[in-house]
């Protein structure tokens, strides 16, 4: 298998993005995703920004590929969406219908990122047509599913068409919005948010009546309140998945990563917090669930 260090979903500084690459740079990942993902209103690093360090990433000998907004909501988006695409460079993963239609056009490949909510063999088969040559499967699905739907993607005969990635720790996102939820727990209309998100570089907790951590906002995104961890599922992943994806939560992100890699066979199990990480998707059991 290998190992993918996903887009940071959270709003950081200049100087703590590029202190994050230049650390991930030397980790053990495989391949980098970069590239603002939640919010067109985060602008600490623009597009020139983003592909000069795509650049400097690759020299380094890892995979890069340029993640684009899950949500499109005016023309200047696309504008800046049509320049990640006809990069001439990196591969995109697309994360909105908007984004594969604009690489269909130019015949050019791309990774169906997670917000796509791709659930059956049809809609992988056609995207695989339009040019998806990787697949990351939305997040709340489980191990069973994917095997089911590998199977009829194998049916359908295009299954060894594309690779497989899964989402495999950090809090997940699972769902977006037009509205900013970060903007509006400070009384700010999403128009004048200031980009406030920036003070929150894991995003905002929220808890329920019952003091249980449900979610995380961030910006238009609502994530798993508990950290997603399938550091312990990595062998029944052999066969199944090529992929692993983490999502960066800090530069402790690459330590994982490390202790992920180690017990790829099952050998160097990892220990896990009750009421602070889960593995209930992968599972078929409630999200929040932490099987051990």
């Amino acid at each position: 298998m290998k190992y993918a260090l996903g887009p940071v979903l959270y709003y950081w500084p200049n100087s703590e993005i590029e202190a994050f690459y230049q650390q991930a740079m030397s980790s053990s990942a495989d391949i980098i995703y970069l590239g603002e993902s939640v919010c067109t209103k985060r602008r600490e690093m623009k597009v020139a920004d983003w592909l000069a360090l795509a650049q400097e990433i690759a020299k380094s000998g890892k995979q890069v590929v340029i993640s684009t907004l899950a949500l499109l909501q005016a023309p200047s988006e696309l504008n800046e969406l049509k320049r990640y695409v006809e990069n001439g460079e990196f591969l995109i993963e697309a994360n909105d219908l908007g984004t594969v239609n604009m690489a269909a056009d130019r015949s050019l490949p791309f990774v169906a990122g997670h917000a796509l909510n791709c659930y059956n063999a049809y809609t992988l088969r056609l995207l695989h047509k339009q040019g998806m040559m990787r697949w990351c499967m939305p997040v709340e699905l489980s191990r069973d599913w994917l095997v089911n739907l590998l199977q009829q993607c194998d049916e359908l005969g295009f299954r060894q068409g594309f690779e497989v990635e899964v989402l495999s720790y950090g809090h997940l996102p699972l769902a977006y919005s037009a509205r900013c939820f970060t903007a509006r727990s400070e009384n700010r209309g999403k128009d004048e948010c200031e980009t406030c998100c920036i003070k929150y570089p894991q995003g905002r907790i929220v808890n329920s009546q019952e003091n249980q951590q449900v979610f995380v906002l961030n910006g238009i995104q609502t994530m798993s309140g508990y950290c997603y961890n399938l550091g312990n599922e990595l062998a029944s992943m052999q066969g199944v998945v090529d992929i692993v994806r983490l999502s960066p939560q800090g530069v402790e992100t690459l330590a994982m990563l490390d202790s992920f890699r180690a017990n790829e066979q099952g050998t160097l199990p990892l220990t896990l917090t009750d009421n602070a990480e889960c593995n209930g998707y992968w599972r078929r059991v409630a999200g929040l669930e932490l099987v051990q």
